[in-house]
């Protein structure tokens, strides 16, 4: 035994420091620093989205008198100004800014006539005293609008029976690409599909593309279970997305072509992994996971193929998700609920780009879950 550990200490000198640090030893405070909150004001904020120049963040709030749902602003970073952008009224959700332009695009129920009513029987059902655990409802009167910042005026992208949200700008601005659940009501469900959709409607969400003026929609995946939250990587040249399996609790992060081919899973991770964004390096994907307890989600990183286990990012109970990097690369902002309760804010910090590259380079290699 003793010659055993001799060996052991001597084969563990000839091994270079770095080699030796695993994923495990490391701590949020080496990809994270400067932490700090952002959104104070509301019950609730969360999916901030940067411009393109990096000194705006936009995002949606619940803090409108009278509105108990969602609203989108847009965040001025220099000065801290904070402006609404969307109507006031109904639900909202997903903004996202269009490069080259002074459009953002975002999802809104205001064309729904009982928006006002839905917002008044919220508001009651608050004031009872009751209590329901928080869940995205999936209105089928969500649809995709382009904000003009110039004019004000809006123009309404999609007009299908069903929610389309979870819209994105390609790199160019020439593309977004969405998520629909219109294939839940365009044509006839069996009496399965028909008990799905009152229990779990998102079970039909798929991708769609479409150019940014709202013309030649196409959808671009087909497999049962709630596709979601596409993205475009930092060249255009691949869309970033959840994929959910039928259950809807096992999510994995998916990429693929911009035309649906050569769709690729990038995790195995065994948990609800989802809210994937690539770094603008292109090197890796951040991503929310509940992989260390069902509502204890924490951002964890992966390399962009997918050949390396991924790495833990933040270490707070809770909720920690939708990472989503600054332009250059050197921040990250995303939803937390830190602060306490149950609620989540906008949190902002300095990113160790190069800390991340090192952690990534150290993590063991992808191991397929026991379910694979």
């Amino acid at each position: 035994m003793k010659g055993f550990r001799a060996a052991l200490v001597a084969a563990l000198l000839a091994v270079p420091l770095a080699a030796m640090q695993t994923a495990s030893t490391y701590q949020e405070r080496d990809f994270l620093t400067r932490v700090r909150r952002l959104t104070i004001e509301g019950r609730r904020a969360g999916e901030g989205y940067w411009s393109p120049d990096g000194k705006r963040l936009v995002f949606q709030s619940e803090r409108e008198p009278g509105n108990p749902f969602y609203q989108i602003y847009v965040l001025d970073l220099g000065t801290g100004d904070t402006k609404r952008i969307s109507p006031g009224i109904g639900k909202t959700t997903c903004a996202f800014f269009r490069p080259n332009s002074d459009e953002i695009e975002f999802a809104s129920t205001h064309a729904d006539p009982k928006s006002k009513q839905l917002q008044e029987d919220e508001l009651a059902f608050r004031a009872s005293g009751k209590e329901r655990r928080y869940a995205w409802d999936y209105d089928p009167e969500m649809d995709i609008y382009a904000y003009s910042e110039k004019t004000g005026a809006m123009k309404r992208l999609t007009t299908a029976r069903g929610y389309d949200a979870e819209g994105s700008y390609s790199p160019d601005g020439q593309w977004i690409v969405f998520t629909s659940m219109r294939d839940a009501y365009n044509r006839p469900l069996d009496d399965k599909e028909k008990k799905k959709l009152a229990e779990d409607p998102s079970y039909f969400a798929e991708i769609y593309i479409m150019r940014a003026d709202g013309s030649g929609q196409a959808r671009l995946t087909t497999v049962a279970g709630y596709d979601g939250g596409p993205f475009f990587t930092q060249n255009g040249k691949r869309i970033v997305w959840r994929r959910f399996d039928e259950s809807g609790l096992i999510a994995d992060v998916w990429t693929m072509n911009p035309d649906g081919s050569d769709q690729k899973q990038i995790t195995d991770f065994g948990s609800m992994s989802w809210a994937p964004y690539m770094h603008p390096s292109g090197e890796y994907f951040l991503f929310a996971s509940n992989k260390l307890g069902f509502e204890n989600f924490e951002i964890f990183m992966v390399d962009a193929q997918g050949a390396k286990e991924p790495v833990r990012v933040t270490y707070s109970d809770g909720f920690d998700g939708l990472p989503v990097p600054s332009p250059d690369g050197k921040q990250l902002a995303w939803t937390s609920s830190r602060s306490g309760g149950s609620a989540g804010q906008l949190f902002l910090a300095q990113w160790n780009h190069e800390k991340a590259l090192d952690a990534l380079k150290n993590a063991p290699p992808r191991k397929p879950s026991k379910k694979s």
